[in-house]
């Protein structure tokens, strides 16, 4: 497959930058920003870029290859689109955007319970192979019609999400209206209205809705109401007896995201779960937490050979995608760097996105001389 990218944005910082001038600033600030002090956030991006890697030249070296298997399905990198609430508030159609490129280069897409593109829609424009993160509902009957549902969507891997307790405190989100209940304040008009582009793609659209909640949700719901209704139907809360519970009724692959201790790890592998993504939510929940690559190298050296380990959070290039497969991750993911993408180039974006990564992720086992993703962990530098 040719890899073409726009040469004017060559790496993720690029786009953001084009991003922040493309959209409103509430929508902006709602993808980009972390929580509280916006330290975790940092910490992701600090620490990862920490880690080094050694090339080792003087070795016979044919060439290297990205490809991956992972739950028996070989894809062509190992990376892959990380669930996003609220995709097509950022970008008009995103989810859809990002699932018609991850199948065109064949890496996994994970769709959002509270994204704006319905389970159905996205299989089809899959043919079946994207992912979905599952929100656990308060009620038992809608958790059940929902797992139904991407059942029959045949989505191969279920996620579902324990690093969401509560939502969190997020000062940029509060000033925009964009917390719970959302209010959309005479300022967000105006920073709609400095961004037309943005606008008429929006009302062409339509207005964002959570597509999969949809059919679940009362008719007339205003902002205040649907805040009222979101927070009464999820609950973040995951103990052992609901996950053991999905894994009763869920068939296929089932992981876990935002796991970080070893004591989570354990009762996962205890509970017959086929993966974990350690993950901190983007930086976006506890801001007194450590960054996902801290916890992942230690929970990928001590239960690496017992279930299957990825990771998201603080990734943005090549060679950090490179670097965590190096400390042993199994597979990463990425939300905003593909969401800066597509809200810097509309529907170009994720094919644009997906072709950097890949040629940058290329161009670091070439000059690691590193033959394939499995042998990066032997180009660490340890500490």
């Amino acid at each position: 497959m040719e890899l073409n990218y726009n040469r004017q944005y060559p790496s993720i910082e690029d786009l953001r930058a084009r991003s922040r001038k493309k959209i409103p600033r509430f929508a902006f600030e709602y993808m980009d920003g972390g929580c509280n002090e916006d330290i975790n956030l940092e910490k992701n991006r600090s620490d990862i870029q920490a880690v080094e890697l050694e090339p080792q030249y003087l070795v016979p070296h044919v060439g290297s290859s990205p490809k991956t298997e992972l739950f028996g399905h070989t894809y062509d990198a190992p990376f892959g689109v990380s669930p996003i609430g609220l995709q097509g508030m950022i970008w008009p159609k995103a989810p859809e955007i990002l699932a018609r490129a991850a199948y065109k280069h064949n890496i996994p897409f994970i769709l959002s319970t509270v994204s704006t593109s319905s389970v159905e829609k996205i299989s089809e424009i899959t043919e079946g192979r994207a992912w979905f993160q599952l929100y656990h509902p308060s009620k038992q009957e809608m958790r059940d019609d929902l797992i139904r549902r991407v059942d029959e969507a045949q989505c191969p891997v279920l996620v579902i999400l324990t690093d969401v307790p509560v939502f969190g405190f997020r000062p940029r989100d509060i000033r925009n209206g964009l917390a719970m209940p959302p209010e959309m304040s005479l300022r967000n008009i105006i920073q709609i209205m400095g961004r037309p582009h943005w606008g008429i793609n929006t009302l062409l659209a339509g207005t964002p809705q959570f597509a999969t909640m949809k059919r679940y949700m009362p008719k007339g719901l205003n902002l205040k109401k649907l805040g009222i209704y979101m927070n009464q139907t999820f609950s973040g809360w995951l103990d052992e007896e609901r996950v053991a519970r999905i894994r009763d009724i869920w068939k296929r692959k089932l992981v876990i995201k935002g796991v970080v201790s070893e004591e989570d790890t354990e009762k996962a592998i205890q509970l017959g779960l086929d993966g974990i993504i350690v993950s901190n939510h983007g930086g976006r929940q506890l801001d007194s937490g450590q960054s996902s690559i801290v916890p992942m190298r230690n929970l990928a050296e001590k239960y690496g050979d017992q279930i299957t380990i990825m990771m998201d959070s603080g990734i943005r290039s090549g060679p950090d995608i490179a670097r965590a497969i190096a400390c042993g991750a199994k597979f990463t993911f990425m939300g905003r760097s593909f969401m800066y993408g597509v809200s810097a180039l509309g529907d170009k974006g994720g094919d644009h996105t997906m072709s950097l990564l890949k040629v940058q992720f290329q161009q670091s086992l070439e000059q690691l001389c590193c033959p394939s993703v499995k042998d990066l962990p032997k180009h660490l530098i340890k500490e």
